[in-house]
C-alpha cells in the first residue's frame, strides 16, 4: 500500500463520512497527481485526459470504498489511511487503465501480475477484481498455483528429481493447462472451466479439486512467483549470486532455466504484465517469517525462523531474483508497469520500464 504521508487523505475521509465531492478538492488531487508525472505516465494520466480521470475516480472511489474496506479487512489490512491512499492512488487507476486497455483489444484481456512472497499481488487481484466488477466487466483472478500438477504426478517428479523438494519451481505446473484456458478465454468461450487447487490436501502437499466453471469472463487476472519469468542466458550461472554456491546448486538452477522454456507459451496468452518489486529482494524472507510468526502466536503450528529460511533460499536457488526478475523490470517489450513495494509493504514508486526517473 502507499505511504500514509499525502494531502489526500483528509480530502478522502471526509468523501467516506459522506460529504459531497468539491471542485476544489478536485482540483487539489488533480495537482497531486500532475506532481508525479512518472506515475502519471505509468497509469495513463495525461494533461489531456486528467481532468475526466480524477473525475471519474472520485465517484467510482466513493462507490467502491465500502466493499473494499470490507475486504480488505478480511485480508488483515486494517490501517485505514493505508486503504484510503492505496485504494486512491494505486487500485483504482490500475483498475481503470486495465479496463480502458480492455476497451481498446476490444476481445478479453489477460493481465499477468508477478510478484515475490508478501508483495500482496494476490490483494492487488482480489480489489481489482472488486473494482473492474463495479465497472461491469467479469474479471476472473487465477493464480499460477492452480496450475499445479496433480499430486501424484508431482510425487512422481520428486521421485525422477529428488531436487523438487517443494511444490513451487518450473516444472511442477500443467503448463497446457494453462494455455487451453487462456485459448478458451481469448476466443470468448462460455462456460469454462477454471483448474483450482486445494494447498491443504494431502497433509500440505496439496492437490488439483474440481474445476470453477464460470461464464462470460472478459478479463483474467493471473498473478504468481513467476509469471511472464524468461529463461535466462547460462552464462549467467558461472558467477551467480548467492545462495548459488555450490556446483549442485548451480546445476539444479541450470535445470529450472531450462525448465523455464516450457512456460513460454503459456506466457505468450499474456496482454500485459506487471511486476510487484521489492526495493530489496530479500524482503520476502522477512515477511514470510512475519507471516509464520504470526500463525504460530495464533495458536497454529508453523514454519520456525530457521525452516523459513531454508524453505525461501530454496527458491531462490531455482530462480533467483537477482538473475531473473531484475532484467524483466528493465525491460518494456515485456513487463508495462513496476510497482516498487516498500519494506512495509507500502507501494513505492510506480513506473514503466526504462521511464524511472
Amino acid at each position: 500500500m502507499q505511504s500514509t504521508s499525502s494531502s489526500a487523505i483528509p480530502i478522502l475521509q471526509r468523501w467516506i463520512a459522506g460529504h459531497h465531492t468539491t471542485a476544489a478538492e478536485k482540483q487539489q488531487l488533480l495537482a497531486e497527481e500532475l506532481a508525479a508525472p512518472q506515475q502519471a505516465k505509468a497509469l495513463g494520466i495525461t494533461p489531456a485526459n486528467s481532468s475526466s480521470q480524477i473525475e471519474q475516480r472520485s465517484r467510482l472511489f466513493q462507490a467502491v470504498y465500502p466493499e473494499v474496506a470490507q475486504l480488505c479487512q478480511r485480508l488483515g489490512i486494517e490501517q485505514s489511511d493505508h486503504i484510503l491512499i492505496t485504494l486512491w492512488r494505486l487500485w483504482l487507476p490500475l483498475a481503470m487503465q486495465i479496463a480502458s486497455q480492455r476497451q481498446k483489444l476490444e476481445r478479453p484481456l489477460v493481465q499477468g501480475i508477478l510478484g515475490l512472497q508478501g508483495t500482496g499481488k494476490t490483494t492487488l487481484a482480489a480489489v481489482i477484481r472488486l473494482i473492474l466488477e463495479h465497472l461491469g466487466y467479469r474479471p476472473l483472478s487465477f493464480s499460477i498455483d492452480d496450475l499445479y500438477k496433480t499430486y501424484s504426478e508431482r510425487k512422481r517428479l520428486q521421485e525422477n528429481d529428488p531436487r523438487f523438494l517443494w511444490r513451487g519451481p518450473p516444472g511442477s505446473h500443467d503448463v497446457d493447462l494453462g494455455v487451453q484456458l487462456f485459448e478458451q478465454v481469448r476466443n470468448s468461450q462460455s462456460p469454462i472451466d477454471v483448474p483450482r487447487f486445494d494447498k491443504s490436501a494431502f497433509g500440505g502437499a496439496g492437490e488439483r479439486t474440481e474445476p470453477e466453471r464460470v461464464d462470460e469472463v472478459d478479463i483474467v487476472l493471473f498473478e504468481g512467483w513467476f509469471v511472464g519469468v524468461r529463461p535466462i542466458d547460462e552464462r549467467a550461472f558461472d558467477n551467480p549470486p548467492p545462495p548459488i554456491s555450490t556446483q549442485e546448486d548451480r546445476s539444479f538452477a541450470q535445470e529450472i532455466n531450462r525448465r523455464l522454456r516450457d512456460y513460454l507459451p503459456l506466457w505468450e496468452g499474456l496482454d500485459r504484465l506487471m511486476v510487484l518489486s521489492p526495493v530489496e529482494y530479500r524482503l520476502s524472507q522477512q515477511w514470510r517469517r512475519e507471516a509464520e510468526q504470526n500463525v504460530i502466536a495464533s495458536g497454529k503450528s508453523g514454519m520456525s525462523d530457521a525452516e523459513v529460511n531454508q524453505f525461501v533460499e530454496y527458491f531462490w536457488r531455482s530462480l533467483h531474483p537477482e538473475l531473473f526478475i531484475t532484467p524483466l523490470i528493465n525491460n518494456p517489450s515485456l513487463v508495462e508497469l513496476v510497482i516498487e513495494i516498500h519494506p512495509d509493504r507500502s507501494a513505492g514508486a510506480i513506473y514503466k520500464p526504462g521511464n524511472r526517473a
